[in-house]
């Protein structure tokens, strides 16, 4: 292996890493809701309105965070937000009432806005075609082991110790990251800054010239369906095993992170076939769409677990949905990235992060309301169902040929 590919992979675990505390970080609440409704005595709807309000700052906040990635060092960018976010977390832990944990929460958005356009572009920068499968694949087995790590760690930390004790001790040991990842950073700016002093800097399009592409609007729509139905997963999955199901808070932790685990295998192994596949020949329109729309349809089946009375038939049938859900997650981002090339893929991943993720205002909320009103989770999982149709419906119908978009060249040299 030579130093430049070896430099490249561990680039990547430390990006793998990173997305993996990301979804720790931000999904402690949702394994915290149940112990935290009860010692502060908040309705459903509260407990969906602090886990939706996240995503209002995550959303708004990634038009910005994709042009400063675009426009500064993505390294320092990416340092910056996700010490913010570790710091959030802390502060949760110690976090008195409804209003602090409300704040708290729209600053981890902030901090965590700058993560997914900081992949794309890392992503789109270092790996070709061939094998973004596999490095979006590690990148989606990170932010589904976060989920599953939290749910196995946190149900043992919340029912021997509380929930406070699970936001300080991860925020805490979270900041440890940021030093391989400074000296990491530190290497890869001096070689992008030379290869700029020496060739030029490539101007991307315009957030104008982007919107005006009919794929990327399919790109957001079909991100903001994939999203509903994973944060309608991440935020309320351990509430209904512990409430609807009847599962322990030990045991939540250990069936529900069964779902994410699935999710995040299917994701890793679905890339790489996917690879090879378009490494054999195949082409990357057909291959991409096939895993991305497959998947979504056949996670429809999500729609029978509320009704199945068996605990052990509902588990196995979010599992096969998980496992589906999976053959799709990891190829969004992946569709981007060659659609938008290196020159857009921060400004590109931005707006469709900032459209995709309204679906973590909605669904949170949404969800909450619909079991207030009707006591039970039936209608919620229906919502789902119908959201996965749509999402596998505008992969076909609405973006086109998966091929990189040649932009309007807009080069300037720094040289002298």
């Amino acid at each position: 292996m030579t130093a430049r590919a070896r430099g490249q992979w561990i680039l990547l675990s430390l990006l793998v890493i990173s997305v993996t505390i990301n979804y720790i970080d931000r999904g402690n609440l949702s394994i915290a809701a149940s112990r935290l409704s009860s010692e502060l005595q908040l309705d459903p709807e509260k407990i969906g309105l602090l886990l939706s309000s996240f995503f209002w700052t995550y959303a708004a906040m990634q038009i910005v965070a994709g042009w400063l990635i675009d426009r500064y060092s993505v390294y320092w960018i990416f340092a910056g937000g996700f010490f913010i976010w570790s710091a959030a977390t802390v502060l949760t832990g110690l976090a008195g009432g409804f209003a602090t944990i409300l704040a708290l929460r729209l600053l981890l958005g902030m901090g965590e806005s700058v993560s997914y356009p900081a992949y794309s572009k890392i992503i789109a920068q270092g790996f070709t075609e061939r094998h973004r499968g596999l490095a979006n694949g590690l990148i989606d087995l990170g932010s589904k082991s976060g989920p599953a790590l939290g749910l196995m760690i946190g149900g043992v930390i919340i029912s021997h110790y509380g929930w406070r004790p699970l936001f300080v001790s991860v925020g805490l040991i979270s900041m440890l990251w940021l030093a391989p990842w400074i000296w990491v950073g530190r290497q890869a700016s001096r070689k992008s800054e030379h290869s700029v002093q020496h060739s030029g800097l490539e101007v991307g399009p315009g957030l104008l010239e982007i919107a005006q592409q009919r794929s990327a609007w399919g790109t957001f729509l079909c991100l903001f369906c994939g999203n509903y139905v994973w944060y309608f997963l991440l935020t309320w999955l351990p509430w209904y095993l512990v409430r609807e199901r009847h599962y322990s808070e030990a045991a939540m932790g250990r069936f529900g992170s069964m779902a994410f685990w699935a999710v995040g295998l299917a994701s890793l192994i679905s890339g790489v076939i996917s690879d090879r596949l378009v490494q054999g020949g195949g082409s990357p329109t057909v291959v991409r769409k096939m895993f991305a729309v497959g998947g979504l349809v056949g996670a429809i089946v999500m729609v029978f677990v509320p009704v199945l009375e068996s605990q052990n038939a509902s588990l196995a049938v979010l599992i096969l949905a998980c496992i589906s859900f999976g053959c799709y997650s990891s190829h969004p981002w992946l569709i981007t990235q060659t659609l938008a090339g290196p020159a857009a893929a921060g400004r590109w991943s931005g707006m469709q992060n900032a459209i995709g993720n309204l679906a973590g205002v909605i669904a949170p909320w949404l969800t909450g309301w619909i079991v207030r009103d009707t006591g039970h989770f039936m209608y919620a999982f229906a919502v789902v169902g119908v959201i996965l149709g749509v999402g596998a419906a505008s992969y076909l119908l609405v973006i086109g040929p998966i091929e990189p978009i040649v932009w309007r060249p807009k080069i300037f040299s720094t040289s002298n």
